[in-house]
């Protein structure tokens, strides 16, 4: 009996080694999702009632978490607005500003300057000046051509220190200073007792006037050369003691053929009205000068 018995044994391991190794393999057919205590066909089917408590209970945990999981989301979202709102109320306020201070990486990474950025520059003197009202004229616009309005006559105003104020404008490069400093430059030296009032501070002006031909826009350079003329027509063989400081710059924009006749006009013009004592003064400057004479 235990022969047979062994014999069974080793017959069935085999037959199940050989089977299992000559099994086919087919694919899995696909299974139907049918929830627990159901048939396909809608039939409730017989499910004892401890397992469907226990899949029921399974179910109500799961969903339990879910809704634990939610809402502890919204209350996350929650508290970090209303933290961000704290955040920037607190910024906001002037007291949080007091309060803040700058962190040690900023001394390692300091700010600076954009040179390709548009800057903001202080404004200049004569801009402060006009823009307190210390220029007794105002700019009327006019339909064709500017023009200025003074608060008194231009013969009552005392040209020190307002004619050296809208000598230094002429250097400005911006509406309405620009109009301002050459129109009350030429009209207050157009005033009855001009020159009496003008030679005086011509040691004055003279540096300023320097100024403005030594600038490298063009409009400057050209308000300058006005000027210079329109004072030498003033103040007349005055201005010869200082003229050999205003030609070295106009000696220099002579190379530039734009200014080549308007500077050749300005000299002919301080010839003119300097006397033959300017010639000499022009002539050791400028050699290449021509008199008016010849």
């Amino acid at each position: 009996r235990l022969r047979g018995r062994c014999v069974r044994l080793t017959s069935l391991r085999g037959a199940a080694r050989s089977g299992d190794r000559a099994k086919p393999r087919f694919p899995e057919p696909r299974r139907s999702v049918t929830r627990v205590g159901s048939w396909p066909n809608g039939r409730r089917a017989k499910v004892p009632a401890g397992v469907e408590a226990g899949v029921r209970i399974a179910a109500g945990e799961r969903r339990d978490n879910c809704d634990q999981r939610t809402s502890s989301s919204i209350q996350i979202k929650h508290r970090t607005t209303v933290q961000q709102g704290k955040s920037s109320s607190s910024t906001s306020s002037p007291e949080s500003a007091r309060k803040f201070h700058p962190r040690p990486s900023d001394k390692l990474n300091p700010k600076t300057i954009n040179p390709f950025g548009e800057q903001s520059r202080a404004p200049s003197a004569f801009a402060a000046i006009y823009s307190k009202g210390g220029i007794p004229c105002r700019l009327v616009h006019g339909s064709v051509k500017h023009r200025l309005q003074w608060e008194c006559p231009p013969e009552n105003l005392p040209f020190d220190p307002l004619l050296i104020t809208l000598a230094e404008g002429l250097r400005e490069t911006k509406h309405p200073y620009t109009f301002v400093s050459k129109e009350g430059f030429r009209e207050l030296l157009l005033v009855q007792g001009a020159p009496e009032k003008a030679v005086p501070l011509l040691p004055r002006l003279v540096p300023v006037l320097k100024a403005a031909l030594v600038h490298l826009d063009d409009d400057v350079f050209a308000r300058g050369l006005n000027a210079l003329v329109q004072l030498s027509v003033v103040v007349g063989p005055s201005l010869n003691d200082h003229l050999k400081h205003l030609l070295t710059s106009l000696s220099k924009r002579l190379r530039d053929k734009k200014f080549k006749e308007p500077i050749t006009s300005a000299l002919q013009k301080l010839e003119q009205h300097g006397g033959s004592g300017s010639l000499i003064i022009i002539k050791s400057k400028i050699p290449t000068y021509c008199s008016i004479c010849c």
